[in-house]
């Protein structure tokens, strides 16, 4: 029964083999066709975006005038202050640690205990029926430790990029919390991109960006996923080992 199955399986993933080769063969010479252009919300798995808003304020005019409450002033720049705005992250992170440490220690140690004088005289005729006992050497003891230990450490991480963000919450203080992803697909390879964390209003710069060195909290994750992250990982099994293997 179970070769059976295994047969089976063995048929399927060959007739979808062979279906992405006949599909390969069909465009050989030919350039790779554009999709067509459809509605989004039409495609299989999609779901409509849900992100914190902020409170909708209905719209209150003054008399005989332009302005209307909850706008921007005329001379301020559009920077992200409330909950849903957006701003620009600039990560730049440019870390080189370098570290190198020796440690060398030796301890001996030697005592002898004995009695000497007339008290050692008569200590040694008491014992002289018994061998290999000297007066003046009663005890002795010796030791001997040494350690050396050498460590070093040399690490250089560099990331430069720009992530928009989206204020999620903003704090009692004013503070901005903000939260930004970014996904880009080159082929089989997917490439993710996190910032998160806490920031100032008056760190914002007029052109609505911040620097990620000022931003609290910071979660900066850069990683990827895909075939060749596959690759450069470990099997499953080998990790398995290495954390139940004692050596």
């Amino acid at each position: 029964m179970k070769t059976r199955q295994i047969l089976t399986i063995c048929l399927m993933a060959s007739a979808l083999s062979a279906c992405g080769a006949g599909e390969r063969l069909k465009n050989i010479g030919k350039a790779p066709a554009l999709a067509a252009i459809d509605n989004p919300t039409t495609q299989k798995g999609y779901k409509p975006v849900q992100m914190p808003m902020p409170t909708v304020e209905p719209a209150a005019y003054s008399p005989n005038s332009l302005w209307q409450t909850g706008s921007r002033k005329f001379f301020k720049d559009q920077r992200a202050a409330k909950v849903g705005d957006i701003l620009t992250v600039q990560v730049s992170i440019t870390d080189s640690a370098k570290i190198d440490n020796t440690t060398s220690r030796s301890r001996s140690g030697n005592d002898n205990v004995g009695l000497t004088g007339s008290v050692g005289s008569i200590l040694g005729s008491a014992l002289s029926g018994i061998n290999e006992i000297d007066a003046t050497n009663l005890a002795n003891a010796s030791s001997t430790s040494s350690s050396e230990g050498t460590g070093a450490i040399d690490r250089s991480e560099t990331i430069t990029t720009s992530v928009a963000a989206v204020v999620l919450q903003v704090l009692p203080n004013g503070n901005l919390v903000i939260e930004g992803r970014q996904e880009i697909r080159v082929n089989f390879e997917v490439r993710e991109i996190l910032v998160a964390g806490i920031v100032r209003p008056e760190d914002i710069a007029s052109d609505n960006t911040i620097e990620s060195e000022k931003i609290a909290e910071a979660r900066i994750a850069y990683g990827g996923r895909g075939q060749l992250s596959d690759v450069q990982q470990p099997r499953y099994g080998q990790q398995v080992m290495d954390v139940i293997l004692p050596f």
